[in-house]
């Protein structure tokens, strides 16, 4: 049927408001980005343009490319960039075969409705990096509530536990000035020390909770080293894991408070223990670079899958059963590299297994 010029006219429209109204329907009822929303949306707006038949709509955004059919040949088209405040963000575009259709084919109202549609989906777009930015606010102040919590119930925690770690360090070193057995003595000396080691702990979870400075002091690495694979050595030999360390230099100091990097090094090797089988065997190798100390420990284990790497510094994220952890080990070992204005990441070892590598000023 043949329409007269304002019967056309008139008939597009109407296709116009249809399309706009179409896809104002469809970002209303979205509550995300998504390949079936923008695909319900080109579908939209090739009904709208004058030669629908013939036309074929693509769109652009962050993460999707769609269009209403693959475009293998030459084409005329009519484009507007889609753009939120501050950038453009991809676009959404019109075209007809070259072969059979001229520029003048696009009706100058089509160019302002795409624009319209353009505007419409940068909108939609913006909703929703908004409503992520709510969403991690929310996350964090969650984080930071649970965090709070955390640190009043650490408190109480720390102080209640010196009182009998007081007890078992007197007591120990009584027993250990009354002994004549030397069997015994190296056993009271490993008590005495493991004590020490667990009331700085106590100091550090105080001061997790605001109640204890930092203390930090130039002094040698390898002590410290000795020290953690002395005390996990039982946890070592339970799966018969073979503990190597490398130092490049045995002198290697670095100003660095020895109670924090001791909790480093045991909640690294712990998870080093746990995920790696028995019989393998964790490398350590600690060097200087420049100005840097570097220290990467290399297990043989399960690895760590790469859609969680990104995740396991947060606190309270663990891979671990409930009975297996808290997900608080690594986040408490993010936390005091940064004190040491220091950086620490993990990488897939070869052919399996993660390196955590660490580096830290020299001073």
């Amino acid at each position: 049927m043949q329409f007269s010029p304002a019967e056309e006219k008139l008939n597009e429209r109407v296709k116009e408001l249809s399309c706009l109204y179409e896809i104002s329907k469809i970002i209303t009822q979205t509550n995300s980005i998504n390949k079936e929303a923008l695909r319900k949306i080109i579908l939209s707006v090739k009904k709208a343009w004058r030669f629908s038949a013939d036309a074929i709509v693509e769109i652009q955004v962050p993460n999707y490319y769609l269009a209403t059919k693959e475009i293998s040949e030459s084409f005329i088209s009519q484009k507007s960039t889609i753009k939120i405040p501050g950038e453009v963000t991809g676009y959404i575009k019109v075209n007809y075969p070259k072969n059979k259709y001229k520029t003048n084919a696009f009706l100058a109202e089509e160019q302002r409705l795409l624009d319209t549609i353009a505007f419409e989906i940068g909108n939609y777009i913006e909703k929703f990096k908004t409503l992520e930015k709510i969403n991690l606010l929310n996350t964090a102040i969650e984080r930071m509530n649970r965090l709070m919590l955390l640190g009043e119930m650490t408190a109480g925690i720390a102080h209640e536990i010196n009182t009998p770690l007081s007890n078992i360090l007197g007591f120990a070193e009584l027993i250990k000035n009354q002994n004549t057995d030397p069997c015994i003595d190296s056993d009271i000396e490993t008590i005495i020390h493991s004590v020490i080691y667990s009331r700085e702990i106590a100091k550090k979870l105080l001061f997790f909770s605001g109640d204890v400075q930092q203390k930090l002091k130039v002094q040698e690495l390898k002590p410290i080293f000795s020290f953690v694979l002395s005390f996990l050595k039982p946890n070592l030999q339970k799966k018969k894991i073979k503990a190597e360390i490398f130092f490049k230099d045995e002198k290697t100091t670095a100003k660095v408070d020895s109670v924090q990097i001791t909790q480093v090094l045991f909640n690294l090797l712990i998870n080093a223990i746990y995920a790696s089988p028995d019989n393998s065997t964790i490398r350590i190798l600690i060097e200087t670079i420049s100005k840097n100390i570097l220290i990467s420990i290399e297990d043989q284990g399960t690895g760590i899958p790469e859609n969680v790497k990104s995740q396991i510094f947060h606190p309270f994220f663990t891979t671990k059963s409930n009975s297996d952890g808290f997900g608080l080990g690594l986040s408490v070992v993010s936390d005091i590299i940064k004190n040491h204005n220091g950086k620490i990441k993990v990488s897939d070892n070869t052919p399996k297994g993660t390196i955590f590598s660490i580096t830290i000023p020299v001073s």
